[in-house]
């Protein structure tokens, strides 16, 4: 027996009569609404060519699915970043390391095996992505070195990462230590994410030996190391030569400029300029600048007599403007 009938009996006799039929003996159901479901919130989908000129997007509207887009009009994707275009470079080396936590005055530094050809297709072939949305682009040294950078300092604690080809990096930059040196002043402050944690009397380059201006980034550091006037051309005997061992050296440039103790300056400190271009500070402090800052770490030098820091010096690469960086 079938579920829209039902049994009634006549006489004696078993006979069929509608269940919803209204005769003698049916029984009435009550109407019951057909439920309001939630309407059903649009979907990203990546844009997945299909068969005969459709596309995964296309299909799901047809079907009634809402589809996401952006302003524009396109179909808003889940399928993460477009791939990059074939190398056309070998595997290069990437500054800074795997992992590396460095400072917000930190370059990214990309070594090709071989002198790059096309550097508009190399730059197809390369991406950097952080966390927060940092852009910034590349700069050329050379046909064997390019260079990334964001216009201003990096956010601190941005993640990034770099792709080249086949090589990809992951690395941090770290609290912003920023020491700025001002001549006007003698001072060097150093700050750490906004919060002044030490100030330090400097004596900075004398006449004829002007410390530039600009954005200097921290490089090696050397417990003690030798400072030879004649490594820039200057013999040790002549009358602006040395040749002297100092502690706690910390590289600001590739032309040598330091900031290292000095304890025979210490009396100029914070009133005279008696170096030769570095940074003179006492011992103490010196010292604590060797333990705290790292790779990456800025330099700021202000208001001396020493003109504009060159932006290809290798660690100042933040001093070069950014119409010429990015032009």
């Amino acid at each position: 027996m079938g579920l829209g009938a039902g049994l009634a009996l006549a006489g004696g006799t078993a006979t069929a009569q509608p269940l919803f039929g209204g005769a003698p003996g049916s029984v009435e159901l009550p109407q019951i609404p057909a439920p309001e479901l939630p309407q059903m919130p649009p979907v990203q989908v990546p844009d997945v060519p299909l068969p005969g000129g459709q596309n995964l997007a296309g299909v799901l509207e047809q079907a009634g699915v809402p589809v996401a887009h952006g302003p524009d009009g396109a179909t808003v994707g889940q399928s993460g970043p477009a791939p990059l275009e074939p190398a056309n470079f070998a595997t290069p080396q990437i500054t800074p390391s795997e992992g590396a936590v460095v400072g917000v005055a930190q370059p990214i530094i990309i070594n090709f095996p071989a002198p790059v050809g096309d550097r508009a297709a190399a730059e197809r072939a390369m991406r950097v992505t952080t966390d927060n949305g940092v852009t910034g682009a590349f700069h050329w040294f050379g046909d064997s070195q390019v260079r990334w950078r964001p216009e201003n300092l990096w956010p601190a604690h941005t993640q990034v990462t770099v792709e080249a080809g086949d090589a990809v990096r992951h690395f941090t930059i770290g609290d912003a230590l920023i020491a700025t040196a001002d001549d006007a002043t003698k001072t060097i402050t150093v700050t750490r994410d906004g919060q002044v944690v030490r100030t330090m009397p400097t004596s900075m380059g004398k006449p004829g030996h002007e410390t530039p201006n600009g954005i200097y980034t921290v490089g090696e550091s050397f417990r003690t190391m030798i400072m030879d006037s004649s490594t820039y051309g200057v013999p040790i005997d002549a009358p602006e030569g040395y040749r002297l061992e100092v502690e706690y050296a910390t590289r600001m440039s590739n032309s040598g400029i330091f900031l290292h103790a000095a304890p025979w300056s210490v009396g100029a400190q914070g009133n005279t300029n008696v170096s030769h271009g570095c940074l003179n500070v006492s011992t103490a402090d010196a010292k604590w600048f060797f333990e705290n800052a790292k790779p990456g770490d800025p330099v700021i030098v202000v208001n001396t007599q020493g003109g504009q820091l060159n932006g290809h010096d290798g660690l100042t690469d933040f001093s070069m403007p950014w119409g010429t960086w990015a032009g």
